[in-house]
């Protein structure tokens, strides 16, 4: 249930911030482009909550993982 609600309000962003009151896109190649620059972004730049309000990149080089080794 979780999942869903994640999911369907990144749709919802995506939606909103690269189509910007477009219906439909002009064509597929501007299409995948777009949503790929968007995904970029969203993925490296973006600020979340999940992270204090940082950018993931930023979280990440503040807080780094620490992974048990598997035994």
């Amino acid at each position: 249930m979780r999942i869903t609600r994640w999911l369907q309000s990144f749709n919802a962003a995506m939606k909103r911030e690269v189509l910007q009151d477009s219906k439909t896109f002009a064509n597929q190649l501007i299409c995948r482009r777009d949503v790929f620059r968007w995904c970029t972004r969203y993925n490296t730049v973006r600020r979340h909550s999940w992270c204090k309000y940082l950018a993931p990149t930023v979280f990440e080089e503040r807080c780094p993982a620490i992974l048990k080794s598997a035994s």
